[in-house]
């Protein structure tokens, strides 16, 4: 039965539970915090696998749906945290901040980096005893305060979200081609007038008056001659005024022999370049339907027609033709349809010559005046050539064209407005801005209006064709009221309606508001200051609306390409690059845009400037840029621009900032970047003392700067050895070797990454090597860091230096396989020597091995190897399976040395082969059937029926289990089960990782199943049993990006490291806005709300049912789940309807008790031989965390636990290294207890200390005495402050220990020895109410503790005499179960 009792002087509670079973209950679990308080209890019959949910009734509906309403979104279950169940009605309030604006609630924190506290904080105050609960313990204390209303979360952080590791690139924003590899120049024009003026062509007809002006330049009055040679002079300064670097030829009325002549021989001159054809045919016919253009013929008495396939044969290709005249449209089809042959010719010509020259007119550029059937305006206010003022002269042309068309009486007339003060090339005077609006414009209607690859050709390839392509757009608005349609191939889309363009009349309106004054002002009558135009700053202020609010879809900005212009301005320069740096903070595709716009030659030349205002917003915006493209290391040495860097990075130069630290720690991640894969740079750096710079920055409090000085280092040292002797002058490699115990995971491991760049100086001298050594020897240690980033680190320094010392490490592997052998054929000490001699396989055949000193004794070779095998068996699939590579190298080697096959001595394959048979005869020797009973013994009784072996690898790896997990490939070998494998070459290849290996896949290889790659000394217990094979799910949560080894590809060393490339990805995503899930109004934001808002209603409803848990009976039942397996650990969340139960085996199961379904179901990848001893779930304010603890050592923390698609392992690492799982322990194995207002684990079992372990730091903080040579049974702490904490021993002895003392070995308060005399089931403190301490032994006696008293409160006997197996007590009212 399940009994229920309530806190008295021994007499049993007047309310019982009763199961219906005639089985002991193993396992019990009270959820006492959520809407309904249940007790969950487990059967512990072997046939018994069900689970049975009972609840407390209560005055409320229990069924109410108010605690179970629709969730937003997707519905995961993801809720709050139970240290902060301390019982009190107020604490919903508590949870509130208030102010005079009424109350608010405190902000969804979610970031245990940014907002967690600090775990070498000693801040916490002690409690004064004020009577009211139990131990002195104060609830009232300020700081308690503060921990109830914070909203920490663990193992939320980058690297457990994108599992270390960067993007793949299906994942990652692919980065576009922004510099324009075939970038042209135009750099010769012709530009050919055919006017013949004086004589009007014959399919012409001129109205009076009609337009006359060209080129600004009015004919009349002037003999033909001297107009024409002035028109001629006027069009080539047009020209000029769009490109001053183009040579211009003029060709006046010419002939179609000149035509031929200086076409042929303009392209004969431009080579490969683009020439310009400007062909004004005003004074000739109008092109003929097929496209033909009309000059002279040497006298001038006829005109002569040139087909457009004779132009292109003589102009070639790339070209660039105006045409300015009536029914140029005929011209574009025409042009078009000899390029399209032309294109046939040329794919004839290469399929039957593929080496023959072929010229394509593809790239040739063509603008037209008109469509086909259209006539140029007449209008005597325009010129003639409309056309070409628009395309050379837009300024001038647009100011006429307002004036025509303001319906507004004005007293300027057309001539007025060409008198506009200023040049156009200075940006200050009214020209010039109007110059500079106009190009900001027209580009931004080009970006916005045209496809990407269209605008980077026309508006990027090449100057002349980017300014003609601008003016252009204008044409389009201007021609269309005169009833012409310019035509352009490649052809554009309608312009003419953009709403720029009334931003461009604004701005032409209030320069010529601004005339009369400005002309009164250069006659000196009177003075006036030029108002400059609110042009820019209104588009600043737009783009900056955009950011604020519009750029959550990845929108392109409209106003990108007028920031650009904005750079060139020394007024609004600032604010542009402080307002794109926000832009480029936005993402890869963020930047991606920026540099196809152009941006980079901006900001490339901007690192000239000396101003200090400027610093800060380059280096961010330079840190975007090579995060996203690597490619401007050539750009930043060409110009020197590195150097703008290195002296922000000098620790003596001042930075106009707040925080220096972290824009000091974009400058070493820019140096970074430089240095990285570019030799030349590494030469520039090391002379500019980077590396002392950065030294004094590994002391830094900025963890990023600390970070990225660490691999500024790095690259620095990658493959350049006078760098790396320079940093040994400076003793730069025990400068980096201080930050083994930094407490952010990131740094430790970008430590180990620059060691690892420090290691392969060419000529190994006997200082190299000591040094080499003793890195090594100091970073062995960091095999026990609980970070798997530090840990994946760690090994690729391992193999960097395995690969090193090759040799070494061969002789090693063989020394350590024959230790192993000769281990494996000691008898067990347990055995009787009879037996023991008939299991050991003879000895005729056996080699002898030399007696000599081995090599690899005592050296830091053997070390390392260990700690590799070590590795190899990580709880962590990609470490294991990196490490297994590390393995299979040197065994791969080793095979194929004359150790492999040397006939004259033990050979390592020979060796191999004796281990394979003895680790099979000890396996059968020492498994024996475990008897079934329910009787509950002493721990004293019980003695282990097998002892660990004694081998050489002592809690470490066994070289037989090795061999299991080996697909063994010889020439012929036969294997023990008569099989054979062969190959090409001898090579042993390890399964992915333990959760890899398969029977099938064993027996595909010819070895039995494996096991695990579990060590001996780790999987060998009695309470084990004899070996079953595992029926595992085939779901079993793998780490984020985790991809199997692929078997076939050949072990390859040194590994490579991904963490600069994971770490880069900081600065790609943005820093300078709150997270999705904090930003107000997001999916995540919203749910992670309404979660909150559900908790704390459900808190408040159920306060007062607290009351009810002492007097109401605790029979009315809730659930009962067929589990299938034993249940042994169950785990009730607060406020989600979750039972997580976990069985004998390693399966873990997720119901949802209230609609009594299971969820989900997946392995916890367990090895062989131990079970789940412990289970946790954190982080349950929000997006709760499953934390599982196994016998032998290893803490494994899953997400989305409850969901068979998206379950992740987030972490997994050993908490407890020399831990004995369970041999002769009922309760055996590894106990922890989570703290989540601290983010501690308490990690106890069968060790020595119990190991507190940060869940920021990811490290152990602290090894705390346990002072008994016992095993630890039970463990429980005060949740709130999470000082004190209490365990119980397999002999009774219950101890409490608080964190605080300074003195590790005093840190015990108290002993409570001889009291309970047999092994402690639970010992446990309420998280509320009155905080009681209780313990329960398995005898049936429970006992109430007040750690001031050395004599215990109350004595029960829970059971009346029969063992007790479980006990669980309620968070806030005086009951307890059993």
């Amino acid at each position: 039965m399940t009994k229920l009792q309530a806190e008295g002087a021994g007499a049993p509670y007047h309310s019982k539970s009763t199961n219906g079973a005639t089985v002991p209950i193993t396992s019990l679990a009270l959820r006492s915090s959520n809407s309904e308080s249940a007790s969950a209890s487990t059967k512990a019959s072997p046939s018994s696998t069900e689970v049975a949910l009972r609840a407390q009734p209560s005055s409320s509906n229990p069924d109410s749906k108010d605690s179970r309403s629709q969730r937003p979104g997707t519905g995961d279950g993801s809720l709050a945290s139970s240290d902060r169940d301390d019982g009190d009605i107020s604490k919903t309030n508590r949870r509130r901040n208030r102010d005079s604006g009424g109350t608010i609630r405190s902000q969804l924190i979610s970031r245990p980096s940014d907002f967690g506290p600090d775990p070498t904080a000693d801040d916490i105050p002690y409690y004064e005893d004020d009577g009211w609960t139990r131990h002195g313990f104060d609830s009232s204390d300020e700081h308690l305060k503060v921990l109830q209303e914070q909203w920490w979360m663990y193992y939320t952080d980058w690297r457990h979200n994108t599992g270390g590791k960067p993007k793949s690139k299906a994942e990652s924003y692919p980065l576009q081609e922004w510099r324009m590899r075939d970038r042209l120049k135009t750099i010769s024009a012709a530009l050919a007038l055919c006017l013949n003026i004086g004589v009007d062509p014959p399919d012409v007809i001129r109205t009076s008056p009609s337009a006359r002006l060209e080129c600004w330049v009015d004919p009349q009055g002037l003999p033909p001659p001297k107009a024409l040679e002035n028109i001629g002079r006027g069009l080539q300064t047009q020209y000029e005024s769009l490109s001053v670097r183009t040579r211009y030829r003029q060709y006046l009325d010419p002939s179609i022999e000149e035509t031929k002549k200086f076409l042929m021989a303009m392209r004969r001159n431009a080579k490969d370049e683009r020439v310009l054809f400007h062909y004004n045919g005003h004074g000739v016919p109008k092109p003929t339907a097929s496209g033909e253009v009309w000059v002279f013929n040497r006298n001038y008495t006829q005109y002569i027609p040139i087909s457009l396939y004779d132009i292109q044969s003589w102009l070639g290709s790339p070209g660039l033709l105006v045409f300015d005249c009536s029914d140029a449209g005929n011209i574009i089809k025409n042009f078009n349809k000899f390029v399209a042959k032309r294109e046939e010719e040329n794919r004839d010509i290469l399929k039957n010559d593929p080496a023959a020259v072929v010229t394509s007119f593809t790239d040739s550029i063509q603008l037209a005046a008109c469509g086909s059937r259209e006539t140029l305006p007449t209008n005597p206010d325009l010129p003639a050539d409309l056309f070409t003022c628009c395309l050379t002269t837009p300024v001038e042309i647009s100011l006429r064209f307002f004036v025509l068309q303001n319906p507004l009486p004005s007293k300027l007339s057309v001539e007025d407005v060409l008198k506009i003060p200023g040049r156009s090339t200075e940006r200050r005077t009214p020209a010039g801005e109007l110059n500079w609006i106009f190009t900001a414009i027209t580009d931004t209607i080009a970006w916005n209006t045209l496809p990407r690859d269209l605008f980077k050709k026309l508006f990027r390839q090449d100057l002349m064709v980017a300014a003609l392509f601008r003016n252009f757009l204008l044409s389009q608005r201007i021609m269309r009221v005169h009833k012409c349609h310019p035509q352009s191939s490649p052809e554009l889309p309608e312009t003419h309606t953009h709403p720029l363009w009334q931003s461009w009349d604004l701005a032409v309106e209030m320069v010529l508001a601004q005339l009369p004054a400005l002309r009164a002002a250069e006659e000196n009558k009177t003075h006036y200051e030029y108002q400059h135009s609110t042009f820019f700053a209104e588009q600043l202020t737009a783009f900056e609306v955009y950011l604020a609010r519009g750029a959550l879809t990845q929108k392109p900005p409209d106003q990108l390409p007028i920031v650009l212009q904005v750079l060139l301005s020394q007024v609004h320069r600032l604010r542009a690059l402080i307002l794109l740096s926000k832009f480029l903070d936005l993402g890869p595709w963020a930047v991606n845009l920026a540099l196809s716009i152009g941006i980079f030659p901006y900001v490339l030349k901007l690192l000239q400037s000396a101003a200090s205002e400027l610093k800060p917003v380059m280096v961010f915006i330079w840190a975007r840029i090579l995060a996203v493209d690597q490619s401007c290391q050539q750009d930043l040495l060409k110009d020197n621009g590195y150097q703008y860097f290195i002296q922000i990075l000098n620790p003596n130069v001042c930075i106009p900032v707040s925080n220096p630290g972290e824009h000091r720690a974009m400058c070493a991640f820019i140096i970074t970047m430089f240095c990285r894969g570019y030799h030349q740079a590494q030469k520039v750096c090391l002379q500019a003392s980077v590396i002392k710079s950065c030294l004094v920055y590994l002391a830094d409090g900025h963890p990023l700067l600390r970070q990225w000085a660490c691999l500024c280092i790095g690259e620095l040292w990658v493959n350049f050895p006078e760098a790396k002797w320079d940093g040994i002058s400076v003793k730069a490699h025990e400068m980096i070797l201080l930050l083994k115990l930094d407490h952010v995971p990131e740094v430790r491991a970008a430590m180990l990454h620059t060691l690892n760049c420090f290691l392969g100086i060419p000529d190994i001298t006997e200082q190299v090597a000591e040094i080499e050594e003793m890195l090594a020897l100091s970073v062995m240690m960091m095999a026990n860091d609980g970070s798997h980033v530090v840990r994946k680190e760690l090994l690729v320094f391992f193999s960097t230096f395995v690969k090193r010392y090759e040799n070494k490490f061969m002789v090693t592997a063989f020394e350590q396989m024959v230790e192993e052998r000769d281990s494996l054929r000691k008898p067990s000490k347990t055995e009787d020597s009879e037996k023991s001699s008939s299991k050991r396989p003879p000895t005729k055949d056996v080699v002898k091995v030399h007696t000599h000193v081995k090599f690899s004794n005592s050296s830091i070779y053997a070390s390392v190897w260990k700690q590799v095998l070590v590795l190899s068996v990580d709880p962590h699939p990609d470490i294991a399976d990196s490490a297994a590579i590390v393995v299979d190298n040197i065994t791969d080697a080793l095979l194929a040395s004359p150790l492999g096959t040397s006939p004259l001595g033990a050979s390592a394959k020979k060796v191999m082969d004796d281990i394979s048979k003895l680790s099979q005869l000890s396996k059968s020797s020492t498994s024996r059937p475990v008897e079934q009973t329910t009787e509950v013994k002493p721990p004293e009784m019980l003695k282990s029926k097998t002892e660990v072996q004694e081998g050489l690898l002592k809690r470490t790896f066994s070289y037989a289990t090795t061999l299991k997990n080996l697909a063994w490939a010889g020439n012929n070998h036969t294997l023990d089960d008569g099989s054979s494998a062969k190959s090409d070459r001898p090579i042993l290849s390890r399964a992915g990782s333990f959760i890899a290996v398969s029977p099938a896949r064993a027996k595909t290889s010819g070895l039995p199943p494996s096991r695990s790659r579990i060590p001996s000394e780790w999987s060998n217990s009695a309470e084990a049993g004899p070996s079953q094979p595992s029926s595992r799910p085939t779901e079993t949560p793998m780490p984020r990006g985790y991809v199997r080894r692929d078997l076939k590809e050949p072990p390859r060393l040194p590994l490579e490291s991904t963490l600069v490339d994971w770490s880069i990805e900081y600065f790609r995503v943005p820093q300078m806005k709150q997270p999705e899930a904090e930003e107000a109004g997001s999916v995540d934001y919203n749910q992670r709300l309404w979660r909150r808002t559900r908790n704390e209603r459900i808190l408040a409803r159920t306060q007062p049912q607290k009351e009810q848990a002492g007097t109401s009976r605790w029979d009315s039942s809730a659930g009962f789940f067929n589990n299938n397996t034993q249940p042994t650990k169950m785990v009730l969340h607060q406020f989600e309807d979750h039972l997580v139960v976990a069985d004998d085996k390693d399966h873990i199961s997720i119901w949802d008790w209230y609609k009594h379904a299971r969820l989900n179901k997946f392995s916890n990848s367990n090895p062989q031989g131990t079970r789940i001893t412990d289970m946790r779930l954190i982080n349950e304010d929000d997006q709760a965390l499953l934390m599982t603890g196994s016998s032998d050592g290893v803490i494994k923390i899953f997400r989305n636990y409850e969901s068979d698609r998206n379950m992740e392992l987030v972490s997994a690492w050993r908490a407890l290294n020399d831990i004995d799982h369970g041999a002769g322990k009922s309760q055996g194995g590894l106990l922890f207890e989570w703290l989540q207002g601290r983010g501690n684990i308490l990690a106890a079992g069968d060790t020595r200390v119990i190991k507190v372990w940060n869940a920021y730091t990811e490290l152990c903080v602290a090894e705390i005495p346990a002072r008994s040579g016992s095993a630890v049974t039970a463990l429980t702490s005060e949740q709130v402050a999470g000082d004190i904490f209490a365990a119980g021993f397999s002999n009774g002895v219950v101890r409490v220990y608080d964190q605080r003392v300074p003195n590790q070995r005093e840190t015990m308060l108290r002993a409570w020895k001889g009291y309970h005399t047999s092994e402690i089931v639970n010992v446990h403190i309420q998280r509320g109410g009155q905080r009681e301490l209780i313990s329960g032994s398995a005898q049936g006696d429970v006992i109430f503790w007040d750690i001031r008293m050395e004599k215990p409160l109350h004595i029960i006997d829970a059971t009346g005499g029969e063992p007790l197996r479980s006990l669980s007590l309620h968070e806030h009212d005086p009951v307890f179960a059993v």
